[in-house]
């Protein structure tokens, strides 16, 4: 399949490993001009120069200001956004009934406002040039909210709704947003929430993810480059009749329509 991505410019927040890196490798051997950003500039930048094309930038999105300087400095590069990824670290697990005001306030600040914020910058021009594509990388948790990760659901949701918005308005235009909800994906952050169960529950890691992938019909957690390829199917030129989605890539684990 041509994905017509070749020449594409693409903007991938939070990409110096996992999910996000996989996102920048797929689209990057499709041709793309990829610029990954994330916090670890040596990283980022080391990884950027493994691709065909492609540039590292060091950027904490949670930062004020972050989404315009991180949109100036991949438009310097390469130019006007073509495709832009949606994509960030999730906040600490912990309950719902304890959740503190500065907290909830963090989480939408990373998972919501600061998504929006990219959005917005990038959004005009895919308007007039009549073609983008906006992907988010978003949790199994939207739809069927996730135990001890309240502040993740949280966020999520409401970017979720926002995107679901906005895929109506912006249809017409020739520009795509959606969604990509994993589930257990073989990443250092779903290693992390392995080690917290299993602390709370006095299981070794080792335990803990056995008893994870055994809920899952696949038996097994998927891999970034597994999750990757949805993404690019979704960024690429045949995608442009699916818009307003929310895929998983879960193995099975949620079991809702």
């Amino acid at each position: 399949m041509d994905t017509g991505l070749t020449g594409k410019n693409v903007l991938v927040p939070g990409a110096s490993s996992g999910i996000g890196l996989a996102i920048a490798q797929a689209l990057g051997a499709e041709g793309a001009n990829v610029v990954l950003a994330a916090r670890r500039e040596d990283v980022v930048k080391a990884e950027a120069a493994r691709l065909p094309s492609a540039v590292g930038i060091a950027m904490d999105l949670n930062d004020d200001g972050a989404p315009a300087a991180l949109v100036e400095a991949a438009e310097n590069a390469f130019g006007p956004i073509d495709v832009l990824v949606l994509n960030s670290g999730g906040p600490p697990p912990g309950g719902a009934a304890d959740i503190t005001d500065e907290q909830a306030l963090a989480a939408v600040n990373q998972l919501l406002l600061q998504h929006l914020r990219l959005t917005s910058l990038v959004l005009p021009g895919m308007r007039e040039r009549g073609w983008g594509r906006i992907v988010a990388v978003g949790s199994s948790g939207v739809q069927q909210p996730l135990p001890n990760l309240a502040l993740s659901n949280l966020g999520r949701a409401g970017l979720a709704g926002y995107l679901k918005t906005l895929a109506a308005e912006v249809a017409a235009d020739g520009v795509t947003v959606n969604m990509v909800l994993p589930g257990r994906i073989d990443t250092e952050r779903v290693a992390s929430l392995d080690s917290a169960a299993a602390k709370r529950t006095g299981a070794t890691p080792a335990e803990a993810r056995a008893a994870s992938e055994a809920g899952i019909p696949a038996r097994r957690y998927g891999t970034p480059a597994e999750f990757a390829a949805v993404v690019t199917f979704l960024a690429s030129a045949p995608a442009s009749y699916v818009t307003g989605e929310q895929i998983r890539c879960d193995g099975g684990m949620v079991r809702a329509y």
